[in-house]
């Protein structure tokens, strides 16, 4: 075995008194307290000008950190199969560094992801791989979306993986537990991904992490948060000259990723 392989340790399925999921190595919780929907679809998906910027196009491409429970997936699917103007394709990357087990995922579905969402939820359990490091691509309504589930360290993942990112979504653990994936250097490397047009949002206003993404290319700004938060955070490249290089529109795919596998579902 290389020295280089790091073994994924798994999440551990944690419900605390008031019946949330947490992730007890972290201290923090993985949907907010209140409407898991309703944020998603308020920060991601509308603090991305979505789905108006998906319209008319041959495909769209997210980039995302910290997958959890996916519900930001769900949620940006839902929202794609909803919309009559939708891309031809959705491709979505995902970095989770501690993914849950095939077990956990399938028995979580069905209680911590909202409502609304649990159909899909069960399709995408259906196809939730083991707990290998690399990328698991998965693909769904006729090859039309993809999910590349990048599950490993993300500092190692991101200087491996290699996309054309149209949106960010930004949703790990709070900096102040999980620093790591909030590294300014990190950032600014993860936002290389980005063509001309991308933009991203977060539910942080960390004023660190503001300024992390500003010197990443990209003009931020605060705006009010979902429901008792008070601020979350949107950007976009600036206008003008583009600051970020053009990319050819295809889903994601790994740059000499040999340390883990390439694991490939279909539903």
């Amino acid at each position: 075995m290389s020295s280089s392989y790091l073994p994924l340790s798994p999440a551990r399925a944690e419900i605390d008194d008031a019946g949330r999921l947490f992730n007890r190595q972290y201290g923090d919780l993985y949907n907010g307290p209140k409407d898991a929907l309703g944020q998603a679809e308020q920060v991601f998906l509308q603090g991305n000008g979505l789905p108006q910027r998906w319209q008319g196009r041959d495909s769209f491409t997210v980039c995302e950190t910290g997958f959890g429970l996916g519900t930001n997936f769900l949620a940006l699917w839902r929202a794609w199969r909803e919309d009559p103007a939708r891309s031809r394709r959705l491709h979505m990357l995902s970095i989770e560094g501690h993914p849950f087990s095939q077990e956990d995922y399938r028995r979580l579905c069905e209680t911590q992801v909202p409502a609304p969402l649990r159909g899909l939820a069960r399709t995408l359990a259906a196809q939730w791989p083991q707990a290998l490091p690399g990328l698991h691509r998965l693909e769904f309504d006729g090859g039309a979306v993809t999910l590349t589930l990048a599950f490993g360290d993300i500092a190692r993942l991101v200087a491996r993986v290699s996309a054309c990112v149209d949106a960010f979504f930004l949703d790990g653990f709070a900096p102040k537990v999980n620093p790591a994936m909030w590294e300014p250097a990190l950032l600014r490397r993860l936002l290389r991904m980005g063509h001309a047009q991308a933009t991203l949002a977060t539910w942080c206003s960390a004023g660190y992490v503001r300024r992390a993404l500003q010197a990443g290319g990209f003009d931020v700004e605060r705006v009010p948060g979902f429901q008792g938060k008070q601020h979350m955070t949107v950007g976009g490249a600036p206008p003008g000259p583009a600051s970020m290089r053009p990319c050819r529109r295809t889903g994601p795919r790994s740059r000499s990723l040999w340390w883990g596998p390439v694991w490939r579902g279909r539903a």
